[in-house]
């Protein structure tokens, strides 16, 4: 097992290789890492502008949070056994019928919904005052995450159109179309991290394998969102950018000027 990371200099570092591994290999698993990739250095540059309380233990949470998407990747290209939210992402990459947000947000449901509450507990076990003390960075890194994605829109609609006339016209695609809120996840990690934090270790691995099946069920729906959705998907799936190349740069690539 690849030694845990300690730095956000270090994390973009690993994420950049991860994609640049996926591109050159055609595998669909970089999307999400690229788009980890991004966020993450958002994430650093809030850390050096000081919006948070305490940046070098935001640092070690966002290091500790993104450990366990690493470790999930890792198990997954070993051949072992994964959580089960994180097996259904990985198991969607080779499958050509999800939309490119698909991809991510299946990333996005096993990361948020279960590994951040978690790692947010886990973090407040060493912090005097415990999880409160968290919660103003907590809803921080949040809010910045929340700037973002505007950015994430732009990238995405350059490689998937039909999916950018989708948010002009209706707006909030993934939850109109696919019933997944980012708000709604963000809010519902910090209860995760409310239940976990009080409990003893036997109880930590029944309640965090409790939520991983949950969490699993949930994105078995976001990849199969039932026949009317997934027919209406299918225009703006064949519209997107078939080279995983591609997709992986758009995704990384650089920012909208203004």
């Amino acid at each position: 097992m690849t030694r845990p990371i300690v730095s956000m200099t270090e994390l973009e570092a690993r994420l950049t290789n991860i994609a640049d591994a996926c591109r050159r290999d055609d595998d669909r698993l970089g999307y999400f890492a690229a788009l980890y990739q991004v966020m993450s250095t958002y994430v650093r540059e809030g850390i050096a502008r000081g919006r948070f309380d305490d940046g070098p233990r935001m640092e070690r949470l966002a290091c500790l949070f993104a450990g366990r998407y690493l470790a999930a990747l890792e198990r997954h290209r070993a051949g072992e056994a994964t959580p089960q939210s994180w097996g259904v992402a990985f198991a969607a990459a080779p499958r050509w019928r999800p939309v490119i947000l698909q991809h991510l947000l299946l990333g996005m449901n096993a990361h948020i919904n279960v590994d951040l509450g978690i790692a947010a507990a886990e973090i407040a076990d060493e912090v005097p005052g415990g999880l409160p003390v968290l919660r103003r960075d907590f809803d921080e890194i949040n809010a910045l995450l929340g700037e973002l994605q505007r950015e994430v829109q732009r990238r995405i609609g350059t490689v998937s159109p039909w999916m950018r006339v989708l948010d002009f016209v209706g707006g909030r695609t993934e939850e109109r179309v696919i019933n997944f809120s980012m708000e709604k996840a963000r809010d519902a990690a910090w209860r995760v991290a409310e239940t976990y934090a009080p409990l003893d270790a036997p109880g930590r691995a029944r309640e965090a394998d409790g939520l991983d099946g949950r969490i699993a069920h949930f994105a078995r729906v976001v990849e199969h969102p039932g026949r009317k959705i997934t027919l209406a998907l299918l225009p703006a799936r064949l519209r997107e950018d078939q080279n995983v190349a591609h997709v992986i740069s758009a995704l990384q690539g650089p920012r909208a000027s203004g």
